[in-house]
Parts: structure tokens; C-alpha cells; sequence
């Protein structure tokens, strides 16, 4: 009825057409502008502030400084309670560590009064000297976090007075042995950098209190249950008392997985009485919410003179900026989404700690970790092949994971239950390499094809693995309702943010129920009305979100039968979407649901459905790229883009084909364009998109996604994650194709056509 058919998103024709559905379109028009005063310096504490003449003015309403808010410790991150996030910023501080760390928040009548009123405040500053070298930030003189109250909820490796965020370290087997034994030992160092979401929807809060005094909050978030349960811890407000909802979004790909507005917007409703509205201008955007988290991997891979790959050893260092949100979990993804790959190997090393510095927090970014590992890793595997005189296709197929095979760091880097390691029961990589292979032609143009004296055809692949919720840790929860006239009311706490998740979920529904997904009205993510949900991310909503939607739907079944056999005073019916049958009679299930609405045994049918996964089964893909090089600039051509991708089924063929292209075009974007730059004293340069350069389709060549189908048995109807790892290849995909085409290394990112005339001036 639902599942594997491409059925239009629910919204899709409604948002086209422009109707309003996002916080902008739906704030009180009478709500209070805010906007935030914000540091110039890197690192600075406030000694004095004065903001009488801002107050006088009679437009203004409120005006919030550290002296008047709340002074508890809180993590922006939007993760499971207890957050393995440092608690470690406040509302507003008297120390501020980047710039752009808010200083004061005012809210007015209008635009322009409240940016004159901020021209109004008067602040001195004692100026510090900021640490901006993250790999220089260990055990700095310099502390970011210097005796301020951070803490931990749990043990993190979090350090604050050696500048420590976070840090972790794992040993399977032993390492230097394996790496003594091994007849061939490659080592590198890789570098990523940050990158900014520039999702296409600025961040954006509003917040009123109803007729009852509750403190409502609209919000553009991947998380709303998070972002209730921070606001009342933080501002001490009970949590009976606040509601949070989402409406439609424009895009968040991670960034909208913390909380950024909501508290100046609660405050400022909370001691006004009025609603307020917070947009960020796109700067701060930029400057001000978080980055993906920039890193230095050292690999150390060692493997017998046949190709047999007996170790892998990873450190890790990761700049997690002004505050630690998601600082270890990224850094663990790091390596629990790249390490299994290989996982025939006899010892696994992996050591990382993540350091505070003075700029732009880093966070939740699509890929999560993982693109920065596979970047590394993935290119790190065609180096050992050149070193072996390997095809590294031939060395990938003979170590790479298969179907009904473990990894021992599933278990120790909590991928399955406590003490398992969990059997992936669905893998088709060899498929999609295979696949990816056949369709590039690899065979007629690897590693080079001399097009003329001057440019270089070339081809490159990797492959790569994700993940599908956090096991033990991450809930989903639904909730069905049959209404007269047989139609349904679903209600998921999970947070569409663009994907089609309210679509997925309701043919999931559909399915189960075996009714036409038009019969399915779906409502998401409202703390007050619908179920509990973690919220979009880890790639968790089709897997987690859908198994309690089926799990629900199943219920619903059970009561239909159950109030069929009531209706009919038998022992047994049978029910297939449209009759219920007891023998040779039946009943519609448009007549049923109305009788037991009005007139026969009146009641409701409602059913919930809750689900935890105990394991993550990984999506794998195979990505490889065709460039064009001109060897005299460095300058390179993306002709095309070929992505094999084993995701389970795939529940709408094209919201997942939308979700591997758009996921393949960032991570395109982080291989060849973007990049976050700042001055020498942590101004940020490309706050605006005139500056920060994304790759468009005009860019791009073509891309061409095919899936491979495998079946998840613990998934719904035998789905698993799609949302993140369509990112993870082409950052190597596109530097194992510049080696192959020039044979230098490009270990840095973004790779530019200047790194890599350099690079050829120096071999």
C-alpha cells in the first residue's frame, strides 16, 4: 500500500505554492524584534556594562546582560539526557570566547529601534589573548575555560584546564605488535576543515505565553523535546509549564540540532509578558550558531605483503571552538563509522581528544564525524595499495566487511548491546562496488586517460558506512488514531526538516494498515501533542520513527479485529484495509469506525508505539568520481558522480534519491569549495554567501545514484538509514582521483587548484 513507491511529500505542494509553514510565516505579528549585541574580540570579559540609554528609549522593552539572567550552566546540544556534552557556557557570560559570543540581548517594538538602542549600550572590554591553533590549544598557558563551573554529566575526558573538551581512547589487540609484523606500514596525516551549513532557512524562534500563562515556543528545530527540556533546566522554568513546536524548515543538516534563539526569545517573553521573535541575520548564522568540527587523523595502517590488513590505528585531534557541543560524540562517529569497514583486522587503535579555542563553536553536521574519518582513512587505503602495487579495488574487496560478518568495534564503541558485537545481517557492499565499477567504466579509464598535453582524465572511489539511530540510548514514538469514516490521525514526535519524514512515516502507516497513504493525516513534533521523539538526527527517523509507527500500526490492526469480532460476536475476523470479514459477512471499515464513533459500543481506537533499537545496522555505499585536471593550474572539472548505495528498501525511492544527491553535493562542497576562515585575531572572513562559496548543480556534473537493495530485518519493512551517507566518499573519492591523475597527495581540505599547484611544484 505504502512502502517502496514513490509517493509525493505531503507538504511538497503546499510549501511550492508558498502557503506559510515556517516560524517567520506563523510568528504573532505583534511581536517583540530581538536581536543580540555580540563581541568584536576573540577573547574578552566584560567590565563594565551600562545599558540605561538603550532602556530609556521608549521602543525598547527589555534588555538582558549576565546581571539579569539566569546564571546555569547548559550545553546547546540537542542530545539524549544526560547530554555527553560539557555543560560548559551560560545564557549570557561575563566572559566571552569568540566572536560573536553574545554580550546582550534587546528586544523593541521594531527593527530599527532595537538596532539603535544596541548602538546605545556601552561595554569596556578587558581584552585576553585568544587561543586560535587548535593544535597548539593542549596544554596551552592560555585557558579557554579557566575555573568558570563547566562540568560533565558523566566521565568524557573533559579537562577544561588543559583545554579539553572532551577525549577517549580505545585499544583492540595490540597495535605496535601488528604493526611490527606488518610486511608493508603506511602513515599519513589528514586535515579537515570546518564547514557551515548554510542551510537556506536562518535560524529563527518565537515565543508568547498563552491564556493559560505557558510559555509556547515556535521553533526552526531538528530537536523539540531537547530544546523544552534545555529551556526549563536553564531558566528553571517547569516543565509543565512550556510547550515547544516545529513547524515546516528550511533546511538544518545538523546545525538545528542544539538550541540557538529559544532562550533569548523565552527570557525576553518571560519578563515582558509579550512575544518575542529572534531571526539571524545570516552573519550570524555564520558567525555565531556552529560548524562542522575541523580535524588532524593520523592513520597508521599496516598489511601483509598479499594485501591482508592487520592493523589500523587513528588519532584524532578535533577543534570543537568556544564551547564543547557534540565534542566527543563526533569524535567517537570518527571512528565507530569508519573503522568497521575493515574488519578483519588483528588490532585497532583509535585515540582522539577534542580542544577548546577561541572561534566559532563547532557541532552536529551532517556526516557527524564520519566524512572526516572515511576522508582519511579511504585515502589512507590507496596510499597502502600504492605501497603494496595493489589495484586498491582488489585490496578494498579483500578486507572490506560483507553480509552476516561483526566487527569488534561495534561492541567496544557501543554499536550494538553492552559486551555483543552486532552481525550486520544486511550488507551489500560488494554489490555496490561492483555496481559503482561497472557504471564509471573503471576498468577503461583508471588511473589516467591523457585527453591532450595539457589535461588529465581521471577516476577515484571510496567506499563508506553510516549508521541508523543510537542504540539503547535514542527513542521514537508514535501514536494512531482511527477516526469515524475511517480516515487516521498520526502523530510522531519525529522532526521533518525538509526529508519527507512525515511522508515516509505515514506510508510505514499505510503499509501496515494496508489503507492509501492519503488516509493518514500526520502531525510531528509538538512537546504538548504528540509523543515523545529525540529528533532528526543520526540518521534515526526512518529506522527508529518508522519501527514505532509500525509498531503502532500493528496495535491498530489488533483493535480493528478486536472490534470487529465484537461487532459480529465471533471468535475471529480477518481484515485486509478497506472489510472486515467474519466468514461470509463484512463490514466496511468506513462503516465500522463510524458505528463505534455515534452508536455501537461507542469508543476510540487509538494505539502508541514505542521503539529503542538495539543495533544500528549501517547503510554502505560506493562512491567514485570522473574528473578533469589541467596540470598547468591545479584546476579540476567534477564530469561525474556515481553513488551505489545499499540502504535496505527504500520506503519513497525518490525522497531517498533526493537525500543521496543532496548529501553528495555538500560532500562535494567540502572536498572542493568550503572552507571557514578567519583573521589573525578570530574574526571570521566568509560570513556571508558572497564569501563562503557552495557548489551548485551548475558546478557540478552529473550525479548518478542507484540503490542496491538488501533487506534490514530489524528495520521497517527491511529499511535502514539513507539521510547522512551519501556525504561520506567524495571528499576521498575526489582526492584519490587528483592522485591518480597527477600522483601527488592531496591530504587537506578543501582541495584547491593553488594546493595542488603547489603540491606539483614540489614534487
Amino acid at each position: 500500500m505504502g512502502v517502496n513507491k514513490p509517493i509525493r511529500k505531503k507538504d511538497g505542494l503546499g510549501l511550492t505554492m508558498g502557503k506559510p509553514a515556517y516560524t517567520a510565516d506563523i510568528s504573532p505579528e505583534n511581536a517583540l524584534v530581538v536581536k543580540v549585541l555580540r563581541s568584536p574580540y576573540a577573547y574578552a570579559k566584560i567590565k563594565t556594562i551600562d545599558t540605561t540609554a538603550a532602556l530609556n528609549m521608549p521602543e525598547i522593552k527589555c534588555v538582558l546582560t549576565y546581571q539579569n539572567v539566569p546564571g546555569n550552566m547548559l550545553t546547546r546540544a540537542g542530545q539524549g539526557y544526560p547530554e555527553p556534552s560539557p555543560y560548559d557556557r551560560k545564557t549570557l557570560d561575563r566572559t566571552l570566547r569568540y566572536v560573536g559570543d553574545a554580550v546582550a540581548v534587546v528586544a523593541g517594538e521594531h527593527v530599527k529601534a532595537v538596532e539603535k538602542a544596541l548602538e546605545m549600550i556601552e561595554v569596556t572590554y578587558e581584552v585576553l589573548e585568544p587561543v586560535l591553533d587548535f593544535e597548539t590549544a593542549k596544554d596551552h598557558p592560555v585557558k579557554v575555560h579557566d575555573k568558570d563551573g563547566t562540568f560533565e554529566m558523566f566521565d568524557i575526558g573533559h579537562f577544561p584546564e588543559r583545554n579539553l573538551a572532551a577525549s577517549y581512547a580505545m585499544e583492540i589487540g595490540d597495535v605496535e605488535k601488528a604493526l611490527s609484523e606488518s610486511d608493508v606500514v603506511y602513515e599519513g596525516r589528514f586535515y579537515t576543515q570546518a564547514q557551515s551549513h548554510a542551510m537556506t532557512e536562518p535560524h529563527i524562534s518565537t515565543a508568547y505565553l498563552d491564556y493559560q500563562e505557558r510559555l509556547n515556543v515556535i521553533t526552526s528545530t531538528q530537536t523539540p523535546f531537547h530544546v523544552r527540556r534545555i529551556i526549563s533546566r536553564t531558566l528553571n522554568l517547569p516543565m509543565e509549564n512550556i510547550r515547544v513546536f516545529k513547524p515546516r524548515i528550511g533546511g538544518g543538516y545538523g546545525g538545528k540540532q542544539a538550541i540557538h534563539g529559544e532562550l533569548y526569545v523565552s527570557l525576553v517573553t518571560l519578563m515582558t509578558g509579550l512575544p518575542a521573535t529572534y531571526n539571524y541575520t545570516r552573519r550570524e548564522v555564520f558567525e555565531s550558531t556552529y560548524s562542522r568540527h575541523a580535524m588532524r587523523i593520523d592513520v597508521r595502517l599496516g598489511a601483509s605483503r598479499d594485501g591482508t590488513l592487520k592493523v589500523i590505528d587513528t588519532e584524532i585531534l578535533s577543534n570543537t571552538g568556544a564551547y564543547g557541543e557534540h565534542a566527543l560524540t563526533v569524535l567517537m562517529v570518527a571512528g565507530s563509522k569508519t573503522l568497521p569497514l575493515y574488519n578483519k583486522v588483528e588490532a585497532v587503535g583509535f585515540r582522539g581528544d577534542v580542544v577548546y579555542t577561541n572561534i566559532t563553536p563547532a557541532g552536529a553536521y551532517r556526516g557527524y564525524g564520519a566524512v572526516q574519518g572515511n576522508f582519511a582513512i579511504e585515502s589512507a587505503m590507496d596510499e597502502l595499495a600504492d605501497k603494496l602495487g595493489m589495484d586498491p579495488i582488489v585490496l578494498r574487496k579483500k578486507n572490506m566487511i560483507k553480509e552476516m560478518e561483526t566487527s569488534k568495534v561495534f561492541e567496544i564503541m557501543g554499536e550494538g548491546k553492552e559486551g555483543t558485537a552486532m552481525t550486520v545481517e544486511s550488507c551489500k557492499l560488494d554489490k555496490c562496488l561492483d555496481d559503482v565499477l561497472e557504471r564509471i567504466n573503471w576498468k577503461d579509464k583508471y588511473p589516467r586517460i591523457e585527453v591532450d598535453e595539457h589535461t588529465i582524465r581521471s577516476v577515484g572511489l571510496a567506499i563508506a558506512m553510516q549508521g541508523s539511530g543510537i542504540p539503547e540510548v535514542d527513542m521514537g514514538s508514535a501514536s494512531l488514531k482511527l477516526n469515524d469514516f475511517g480516515v487516521f490521525n498520526l502523530t510522531v514526535g519525529a522532526t521533518d526538516i525538509g526529508t519527507g519524514s512525515d511522508t515516509i512515516l505515514a506510508q510505514i502507516a499505510a503499509e501496515v494498515l494496508m489503507v492509501p497513504t492519503d488516509k493518514i493525516s500526520v502531525y510531528s513534533s509538538d512537546t504538548d501533542l504528540t509523543p515523545f521523539d529525540v529528533g532528526a538526527y543520526a540518521s534515526s527517523t526512518t529506522y527508529i520513527s518508522g519501527n514505532s509507527v509500525r509498531i503502532a500500526a500493528e496495535k491498530m490492526v489488533e483493535e480493528i479485529k478486536r472490534v470487529g469480532r465484537r461487532h459480529f460476536g465471533v471468535a475471529e475476523v480477518t481484515y485486509d484495509g478497506e472489510f472486515i470479514y467474519a466468514g461470509t459477512d463484512r463490514i466496511s471499515l468506513v462503516e465500522l469506525s463510524t458505528l463505534i464513533t455515534y452508536s455501537e459500543d461507542q469508543e476510540q481506537l487509538q494505539t502508541i508505539g514505542s521503539y529503542v533499537g538495539t543495533k544500528t545496522p549501517p547503510p554502505y555505499m560506493a562512491g567514485a568520481a570522473e574528473i578533469e585536471i589541467d596540470k598547468r593550474t591545479g584546476h579540476y572539472k567534477i564530469l561525474n558522480f556515481y553513488a551505489s548505495v545499499d540502504c535496505g528498501t527504500t520506503i519513497n525511492p525518490n525522497l531517498a534519491l533526493i537525500q543521496m544527491e543532496g548529501g553528495l553535493l555538500q560532500g562535494i562542497g567540502m572536498a572542493s569549495y568550503e572552507d571557514v576562515n578567519y583573521t589573525a585575531r578570530g574574526r571570521l572572513i566568509n560570513s556571508s554567501f558572497l564569501k563562503y562559496k557552495v557548489p551548485t548543480r551548475m558546478e557540478v556534473g552529473k550525479i548518478d545514484v542507484k540503490f542496491i537493495e538488501s533487506y534490514e530485518p530489524s528495520g521497517p519493512f527491511g529499511a535502514k538509514s539513507v539521510g547522512e551517507i551519501g556525504i561520506d566518499t567524495p571528499p576521498a573519492v575526489v582526492a584519490n582521483a587528483i592522485k591518480n591523475a597527477l600522483g601527488v597527495r592531496m591530504n587537506r581540505l578543501p582541495i584547491l587548484p593553488e594546493d595542488i599547484w603547489r603540491a606539483l611544484k614540489n614534487t
